[in-house]
Parts: C-alpha cells; sequence; structure tokens
C-alpha cells in the first residue's frame, strides 16, 4: 500500500508498506527492520515471530522513544511479557499490532511529531498455514 505522510526534514516516513517490506526514504527495506523517527533507518535481526528475545527490544531503548509501536508480522501476534522487560523498565510505550497497521500507525505517530519507532518484523521463514 502507497502512504504519503508529510515529511519534515531529517524525518523517517514509510512511503509504502506490504507483506514482503516497506520503503522508507526511498529505500526498500525486504527484512525485518527498526524504523525510529529520526537517524539510521536499522536492520532488525529478527527472522521471525518465534526467535524475539528480551535483547532485541532492549536493542530499541537505546534510541530513546516514547512508544514503540510492533509490527508483529502479516498477523497480529502479542510478545511474551518477559520479552518487554527492558522497554517497560525504562517506562517506554508499546503497542503490538499486525505489520500494515503497524506502519500506518508510526506515520500518524510521526506526524504527530511524537518521538516513536516503528519496529517491524519481516519473516524470512516459510511460515506454516
Amino acid at each position: 500500500m502507497k502512504m504519503r505522510a508529510d515529511r519534515m526534514e531529517g524525518q523517517n516516513s514509510i512511503a509504502r508498506h506490504g507483506p514482503d517490506g516497506v520503503v522508507v526514504n526511498a529505500v526498500t527495506w525486504t527484512e525485518s527492520v527498526v524504523v525510529p523517527w529520526t537517524g539510521a533507518v536499522l536492520p532488525w535481526d529478527v527472522a521471525a515471530f518465534e526467535a524475539l528475545t528480551a535483547a532485541h527490544f532492549a536493542r530499541l531503548v537505546t534510541l530513546a522513544p516514547e512508544l514503540v509501536i510492533f509490527g508483529s508480522g502479516t498477523r497480529l501476534r502479542f510478545p511474551a511479557p518477559l520479552l518487554l522487560r527492558p522497554l517497560i523498565e525504562a517506562r517506554i510505550g508499546f503497542e503490538t499490532m499486525d505489520t500494515a497497521a503497524a506502519c500506518r500507525t508510526y506515520n500518524v505517530l510521526l506526524a504527530e511529531g511524537r518521538s516513536v519507532i516503528a519496529a517491524l518484523l519481516f519473516s524470512t521463514v516459510a511460515s506454516a498455514a
């Protein structure tokens, strides 16, 4: 889906998303990715939902967002609370949604001037139906 968000200089808006990736600042990302409101867009070294660890979320704390929007893939899946402990301890808000909804929500929050991160999961392994 193509998206259009009013983009201020230095912000990372998501221009397009689909089940196989996103386009941020004219760069296509086809594997899991961390999209902070500003700064470098980063690969997120998680190949599947089942591979998530607390360390994946601890990495997000270092970016100091007020809110993390987690895109769990093509369907809504919630990570175990234990995995979210680094975010909880840092008092960073957290919302889970499917990746398409996460992309849309991220852009809305970005347009509001929020310091938000989209942590988007794109599975690189075949999933069972």
